[in-house]
């Protein structure tokens, strides 16, 4: 099958386009011809090894990943396909259903195809159908910025009647958080670059602010969710803290890492099929310019998600 390989860590050249064998499912677990994948900032965080994060975190990183090269060096943590093969002991999946999800730290996504268990983890990945109104390409960019924004609005419990503020709002996790907050009855302020006021204010958000001119978030807020961290600051950020109303809460994308369970991907294809939650892509790139979507996403630009299609679905042109 062909793969990208992440032969070192380094900047996005390191990704090379082999053939390798395809995985064999073991009894417990399921394979999965990969139709599209995504590239979200975790890969390039990981084929990186973040040479711009502490020293600390780059140990660990290492530590955990590998200590020259990554241990698992196909990349990719998320993916929409179909199953193909089936463990013996598989209930839950048949051959021809169509899934999506994230492979955990196993990874593997930027190849034709990989094996996932049947019940996943943190570690091993969660696996569900795939939303039943979206195409492969659409519903891999779903769950990376969709479980991370879902993570932190259930977590200040966000209800209806509450103001929500989301700074960095146009990309995988900022598009996400603004049409699910909307979805749960939250009045929702967006702040991102002038290029993207327009598309913010089309997912849902009642007032759009343009943080290379404002510096005041304008009132109070329940939440603030900072979809950027350390990666962009400015004054309008800085002030953001002090925005908040008594018990609210701020939280960055930096803070804490989000739950990625099945179930709470079932919820996001119970928001995509109830017409809460559409993805939002910026551009598609076949498996074997993978480098070339790094290098994109990279730049820090782009609005929503960035897709990598492996294979065609039937139909396409």
């Amino acid at each position: 099958m062909r793969a990208a390989i992440c032969t070192r860590y380094g900047p996005p050249e390191v990704l090379e386009l082999r053939e390798v064998a395809a995985p064999a499912p073991g009894n417990h677990a399921v394979r999965i011809r990969i139709h599209a994948s995504a590239v979200t900032s975790t890969d390039c965080f990981v084929r990186s090894a973040i040479p711009t994060a502490p020293l600390v975190m780059q140990i660990m990183a290492r530590l955990t990943l590998g200590i020259r090269r990554p241990r698992r060096p196909i990349l990719g943590s998320v993916l929409a396909g179909e199953i193909v093969a089936t463990g013996k002991a598989v209930r839950r999946f048949a051959v021809g259903d169509r899934v999506y999800g994230y492979s955990g730290l196993r990874f593997g996504a930027y190849a034709e195809y990989v094996c996932l268990r049947e019940t996943g983890s943190l570690v091993t990945g969660g696996l569900v159908p795939a939303p039943s109104n979206l195409s492969f390409a659409e519903a891999a960019a779903i769950p990376y910025g969709g479980l991370m924004a879902l993570h932190y609005l259930l977590w200040a419990d966000v209800r209806s009647g509450q103001r929500v503020l989301i700074y960095g709002a146009s990309g995988a996790v900022g598009t996400a958080a603004v049409q699910l907050a909307r979805h749960f009855g939250a009045e929702v302020t967006a702040a991102c670059s002038p290029a993207n006021l327009e598309l913010v204010r089309s997912l849902g958000a009642g007032r759009v602010i343009d943080y290379t001119k404002e510096h005041d978030p304008g009132g109070r807020y329940d939440l603030v969710l900072d979809a950027v961290g350390r990666r962009k600051t400015s004054q309008l950020k800085l002030a953001c803290r002090d925005a908040l109303t008594p018990g609210g809460k701020y939280v960055s994308v930096d803070q804490s890492g989000p739950r990625m369970t099945a179930s709470r991907l079932l919820l996001l294809t119970e928001y995509v099929e109830a017409g809460g939650l559409k993805p939002v892509i910026d551009r598609q790139y076949p498996l074997e310019q993978v480098a070339e979507a790094h290098r994109y996403v990279e730049q820090g630009h782009k609005r929503g998600n960035v897709v990598i299609t492996v294979t065609r679905e039937v139909g396409d042109g």
